[in-house]
């Protein structure tokens, strides 16, 4: 199997078809966590996102595997030379899909992800975080920085931080635009998200997710300044020495215990 030149990427729907099939196979294989690390999604099933024409479906398990593609002409194309995912080729908006409806149980998400809406993409899997025990794939270079950026970087923001609760994310490697058709204007990199040891927020996640957007809506300011509009001007919280930081300063765990700490006030 190859690229397939005749389907004509749409630029409505954001497609850059992968053309380097030594890539594909890179991608694909981002799902098989290193032994060492006494991690394996290998038996799970796996939904593809934006399949197109195949390019990275050819690489993954077939029997385990249900593809949902937007594209009419794609999902033609892969309904006759996929013939082994029989009615797992699904004509949807992966942004409207019920998950729960297609997995009863865990299963892994993987993709050529269409840049235009990755970031959407990356909040659903969080919406599914307890289903999804590993998500990866590939997306602009700059959303991926961010996604896997650490406390203190310029790249660290809301996006970050929501899903580092819940996930350890790692950027595994660069893909360059000639790979593409046609290339994008931007560079690309793959990431794998891999859900960690978390399995209570000890605070209320509505809330949190209001004082994570609230400080990094101003986040060139301190969080005493960020927050004003939160807390109130002149609240005795405001004494304590992380009102001092900048939102890129704080950590998760950081974010969680202000978070607390706002309640009770």
């Amino acid at each position: 199997m190859s690229y397939h030149r005749e389907i004509k990427p749409k630029k409505s729907l954001g497609q850059h078809f992968l053309t380097d099939l030594s890539v594909a196979k890179r991608i694909a294989d981002t799902l098989v966590i290193p032994a060492q690390a006494g991690i394996s999604y290998s038996k799970l099933p796996i939904l593809e996102v934006g399949p197109g024409t195949g390019v990275l479906t050819q690489f993954l398990p077939q029997a385990q595997t249900t593809v949902v593609e937007l594209d009419t002409e794609s999902v033609a194309y892969l309904k006759t030379h996929y013939p082994g995912l029989n009615d797992r080729i699904i004509e949807a908006d992966f942004l409207q899909l019920d998950l729960d409806k297609l997995f009863a149980g865990q299963f892994c998400v993987i993709g050529n992800y269409p840049y235009n809406i990755s970031s959407q993409i990356f909040f659903k899997v969080l919406d599914y975080k307890d289903k999804i025990p590993c998500c990866s794939g590939m997306l602009q270079k700059e959303v991926a920085e961010r996604l896997a950026s650490k406390p203190g970087k310029k790249t660290y923001g809301i996006i970050t931080v929501l899903l580092n609760v819940w996930y350890d994310i790692e950027y595994l490697f660069t893909v360059e635009p000639e790979v593409f058709d046609p290339p994008p204007k931007v560079r690309s990199a793959v990431i794998r998200m891999t859900r960690n040891s978390r399995t209570e927020l000890n605070c209320d996640e509505t809330f949190l997710k209001t004082v994570v957007k609230t400080a990094f809506n101003q986040r060139r300011k301190t969080m005493r300044n960020s927050l004003q509009s939160l807390i109130g001007k002149g609240n005795e919280l405001f004494a304590l020495p992380i009102f001092d930081k900048r939102p890129e300063q704080l950590s998760v765990d950081e974010f969680i215990e202000l978070t607390n700490q706002i309640r009770l006030s």
